[in-house]
């Protein structure tokens, strides 16, 4: 194998820094079957190593278009029934995609609306029947990050999660949790 120059690295880093950059903002989609092109050198040799099979998988990931969907949705319901809420949209790792505030959303509702959504996706259930679990492991709470109380709900594609809704800041649960579905089935 060849080791490439000191200005090939450099170029290489920089190409792949920019490109994770843009993908963070969700301006460039990558596709985790597609080989990466060779790297240019000045000297004409580069090459990129392809991983091998079964070491790379492909994920299905929620889109800002439709987290904003979900969360308007959530919103909406709310507004309909005069409740004053938050609402958190995350992606399958836990990962914040958006949050919006309704008007007149009390302060501890922003935070509570994220910990729903991330507790629904990770377990890929809503926050109500996951607070039912806490009777036979009360230990369940204490995962940092973690809400069990009803308001959050995931949000699946082939029967796996791949985002989580929130939302936070009615007199109830069941309430919250009533708004949150709304935001999943406007993705559905």
């Amino acid at each position: 194998m060849k080791k490439l120059s000191r200005r090939s690295t450099v170029l290489t880093s920089g190409a792949v820094l920019a490109a994770v950059a843009a993908g963070t903002f969700g301006t460039v989609a990558a596709s985790a079957s597609a080989p990466a092109a060779p790297a240019a050198s000045s000297a004409g040799a580069g090459a990129a190593a392809s991983a091998k099979g079964g070491s790379t998988m492909t994920t299905t990931h929620l889109t800002l278009a439709s987290a904003t969907k979900a969360a308007e949705a959530a919103l909406d319901a709310a507004k309909k029934e005069n409740q004053k809420v938050s609402v958190a949209v995350v992606d399958r790792d836990g990962n914040t995609i958006l949050t919006m505030r309704g008007d007149g959303a009390g302060p501890q509702a922003y935070e509570a609306a994220e910990k729903k959504a991330f507790t629904a996706v990770s377990w890929n259930a809503p926050t109500s029947e996951l607070a039912k679990r806490l009777e036979k492991a009360p230990t369940l709470k204490d995962i940092p990050g973690t809400l069990f109380l009803g308001g959050g709900a995931p949000v699946a594609s082939k029967g796996a999660p791949i985002a989580g809704v929130g939302v936070a800041g009615t007199p109830s649960g069941e309430l919250d949790e009533k708004f949150a579905q709304a935001g999943v089935a406007a993705v559905r």
